[in-house]
Parts: structure tokens; sequence; C-alpha cells
């Protein structure tokens, strides 16, 4: 099923176009490095990313401040692995972590091959929970930015997806109409149904592969989105 008015596509960034969990390891092991921390990288990320996950839904949902996410997700990790870490420790790799991880620029599989296709014909925009400072060298350092129209970020508008808000400042940014608009990502919460609160499109990217019985359109790689655009 092709969509036939659809002018402007709305991508989330990590988990969908950028490889977050590659990156982040690759920033961890350089940060344990410099500051000596003597942990196996595969036994600490098997710990921190269900953490990590866990803050950044709190986040969402505004239980959790900015600051609570970076030291939170750290202190939980090292106390999981009875790791006796200083708060000025934690706070120290927080900081490094977030300097780090815009260096590495690995994206998911297809990202770099469906945006060259689909450039040409439709706008394209980021629409991201992710911290401003950081997701904008994310994707200068990946080589994505060039694609792009407008980025529009959950500190900017003051509301995270799945916030109605969010959604229409980007629409906003971007003059672009609903009905003329699509929604691409990895989060069947944020990205997905916060484009459905609006009424805008949108495509579920699965890329977890993980079995899915809800009423939406899916693709599980990103080359799949030519059957849909």
């Amino acid at each position: 099923m092709k969509f036939t008015n659809i002018q402007h596509v709305f991508f989330d960034l990590d988990h969908t176009l950028w490889d977050f969990e590659k990156n982040s390891g690759l920033a961890f092991a350089s940060i344990f490095e410099k500051n000596r921390i003597e942990v196996a990288l595969q036994d600490f990320l098997e710990v921190y990313e269900p953490i990590n996950f866990n803050y950044w839904k709190l986040y969402r949902e505004d239980k959790v401040s900015k600051s609570d996410l970076r030291y939170g997700r750290l202190k939980e990790t090292f106390d999981a692995l009875k790791m006796t870490v200083s708060d000025e420790e934690i706070d120290r790799l927080s900081v490094d972590y977030i300097d780090h991880l815009p260096l590495y620029n690995h994206l998911l599989e297809g990202a770099t091959e469906i945006l060259e296709y689909l450039h040409p014909n439709y706008k394209l925009h980021i629409i991201t929970n992710g911290f401003s400072e950081v997701q904008s060298r994310k994707m200068e350092s990946s080589g994505i930015d060039r694609f792009f129209t407008t980025v529009t970020t959950s500190e900017e508008v003051g509301v995270k997806k799945p916030g109605k808000e969010i959604f229409q400042a980007a629409l906003n940014k971007a003059a672009a109409q609903i009905e003329e608009s699509i929604m691409i990502g990895d989060s069947w919460e944020a990205d997905i149904l916060g484009a459905k609160e609006i009424g805008m499109a949108a495509i579920f990217y699965n890329y977890s592969k993980k079995e899915f019985s809800a009423d939406c359109h899916q693709v599980m790689e990103m080359k799949e989105l030519v059957n849909f655009l």
C-alpha cells in the first residue's frame, strides 16, 4: 500500500536511524578506559540497558528530570553490579558519556539508503525526545543532517513525545499539514500513539522484530518503507 498524499516524513532518531546501542557501547568502552572503571563492558551493558530504557520511560512521563536520568541510570547499574562508585565519579562519567556518545556514528542497517531514496521526493524531519545538545551532534557525526529540513526536540518544545504539543510544534516548524505527513519510529507509545493521537499517519519500525499484533503499518527493515512511500 502506497501513501499517495504524503509530502512530509517525520522520523525518530535514536533506535530508528541512529544505532543507539552500538554507539552507546562504544562510548562506555571509551569512558571506562579513560576513568579507569574496571568492569566487563558486556556485563555492564546487560544491566544498564533495561535500566536506561525504564529511565527514559519515566522521563517521557515527567517523573524524573534530565539530571535524575543521567545520574540514576548509572547509579542503579553500578549498585546492581555491586560496584562501589562515588557520586563524584558517577557525575563525571555522566558528563563524559554525553561528550563521547555523539563521536560514534553508526547507523542502523538501511538508514542511509532509505534517506537517499526519500530525500528527492519528500521533506524529511526529525522529532526526538533526546537532548538537544546531543542530537544535532549525532546527526552531524553520522552525516545524515544533510537530509533533514527541520529537527524538533522535546527540550525546545517543553513537551515530550507522545504529547500532542511536540507533534504540533514539529508540524508548524515544517509548515506541514497533518494529512500530508507521516511519522516513522521505533517506540509504539512515543512515536506511533503520539502521531495517531493528532490524526497523523504512522509506520512502526519494529527493528527488534518482536511479535506485534496492534493494528498499524509496520516494517522490520528500513528498506521495506519503499512499499509505503
